[in-house]
């Protein structure tokens, strides 16, 4: 089953081409936004080195579940 998901505004320009492995294992700054220096931060607070330890964190993931249940919500 093929899935196509448009990510080029959530995507630093030079990670708009990239498979899914390639993106998961980028640096945070991959997604727009995000900077070298908020690599070094998530790095040095959170042991963040990746898009996919960014999105596996489980206080990030629990602040974006509480989040959309909240949106559910209202």
């Amino acid at each position: 089953m093929s899935i196509f998901v448009n990510l080029e505004k959530g995507l630093d320009k030079a990670y708009e081409n990239k498979s899914l492995n390639e993106l998961l294992s980028a640096p945070p700054s991959a997604l727009a936004g995000l900077t070298e220096k908020h690599d070094a931060v998530l790095a040095e607070t959170f042991n963040i080195k990746t898009v996919a330890d960014l999105g596996s964190n489980k206080y990030f993931a629990l602040a974006g579940v509480l989040v959309a249940l909240h949106n559910k919500e209202g």
